[in-house]
C-alpha cells in the first residue's frame, strides 16, 4: 500500500516527454507521492499512444494503468492541481514555462531523443535524471540510466549512457522489421486504430499521399496520430506479431523496468532532505 501524502507537501515532478517509457515513470512517480506534469516535445512523435499519456493533449480520456492523465494549458491550472488533482498533469508548455510554476523537485527527460544534443538539466531542479542516450553526470544531469536492450534501468555512475546503435529491441522474435518508418517529411493521415489486427501489406496510412503499409502479420502496437506532421526517418507504426501474447496497453516490462530505476534514484531527494536536517540540528 503507498501511504498517502497530503497535498501541500506533494513534491513536484516535470517529466519531459509524453511517450510510453515517460508515462511509464510518470505513474511511478504519481504513486510515489509525486505531482507530475508531463511536457510534451514533438520529436520523436509518439507511436505506442495506448501505452501513454500522449492523447490527453487532445482533450481525449487517458488512463495508464489504472492512473488518469488530463491536459493542463496554462502556469496556473499547473499550479493549482500540484496541490489538489489527483490526475497526472499533460501540457503543451515547454519546461521554459513551467520552471516559474514552482521550483521543480525531480526533472525527468524521457524524451529518447537519441541522436540529438542535450540539454544541460543540471541547477534546473533539485534532482535531474536522463534516460538513454546522451547523458553524463558529468555534462549534462545528476542521474543517468540506461534504456537499451539488456541494461534497461541501470543506473550509470560514471561517464556516458550507451550511444544509440541503431538496433531495435526485440519484441518475440521481431526487431527492427515490425516497424515502418517516414521516408519523406509529410503529413499522416490514417484510419487505423491501435489493437487492429493487420496483414502483410495492408495499407495502413498516407504519409504526403504516400501509401504506407504494414510490414508483417500482427496487431497494430503502436502508429502516429491522425493529422501529425511527421518529420523524415522516423517510426510511423509498430506491428506487434506475438498473436494472443501481443501488448498495446498498460506498462510493459521494459517501461517498468526504467520506471523503478527512476523511482530508486529520486530516493536521493529524500536522502538530501535528511542531509539538511541533520546539518540544522
Amino acid at each position: 500500500m503507498h501511504q498517502p501524502i497530503h497535498a501541500s507537501r506533494r513534491r513536484f515532478a516535470v517529466m519531459l516527454g509524453t511517450n510510453e517509457i515517460a508515462s511509464a515513470a510518470a505513474v511511478r512517480l504519481h504513486r510515489a507521492g509525486f505531482a507530475v506534469v508531463m511536457s510534451h516535445d514533438p520529436f520523436p512523435p509518439v507511436i505506442r499512444r495506448r501505452m501513454a499519456f500522449h492523447d490527453a493533449l487532445y482533450g481525449d480520456p487517458v488512463s495508464v494503468d489504472g492512473v488518469a492523465g488530463v491536459r493542463a494549458d496554462g502556469g496556473m491550472q499547473i499550479y493549482h492541481a500540484l496541490r489538489h488533482a489527483p490526475e497526472i498533469q499533460v501540457t503543451w508548455l515547454p519546461l521554459t514555462d513551467l520552471l516559474p510554476v514552482r521550483s521543480i523537485d525531480l526533472l525527468v527527460d524521457a524524451r529518447m531523443q537519441k541522436h540529438r544534443v542535450t540539454p544541460d538539466l543540471r541547477r534546473l531542479a533539485r534532482l535531474s535524471i536522463g534516460l538513454g542516450p546522451g547523458f553524463s553526470t558529468d555534462v549534462n544531469c545528476d542521474v543517468a540510466i540506461e534504456t537499451r536492450p539488456g541494461r534497461s534501468g541501470m543506473i550509470v555512475a560514471q561517464g556516458w549512457t550507451d550511444a544509440a546503435d541503431g538496433v531495435a529491441s526485440p519484441l518475440g522474435s521481431a526487431g527492427a522489421e515490425r516497424f515502418q518508418y517516414s521516408q519523406a517529411t509529410g503529413r499522416w493521415h490514417t484510419p487505423v486504430e491501435i489493437g487492429s489486427r493487420v496483414f502483410k501489406g495492408f495499407v495502413l496510412g498516407h504519409l504526403g499521399g504516400e501509401p504506407v503499409r504494414a510490414p508483417c502479420d500482427g496487431i497494430v502496437r503502436g502508429v502516429v496520430r491522425d493529422g501529425s506532421d511527421v518529420p523524415a526517418r522516423v517510426k510511423l507504426l509498430e506491428i506487434d506479431p506475438r498473436g494472443r501474447h501481443a501488448q498495446w496497453t498498460g506498462i510493459d516490462s521494459r517501461g517498468r523496468t526504467i520506471a523503478e530505476a527512476v523511482c530508486r534514484a529520486a530516493g536521493k531527494l529524500d536522502e538530501m532532505t535528511a542531509a539538511r536536517t541533520y546539518v540544522r540540528v
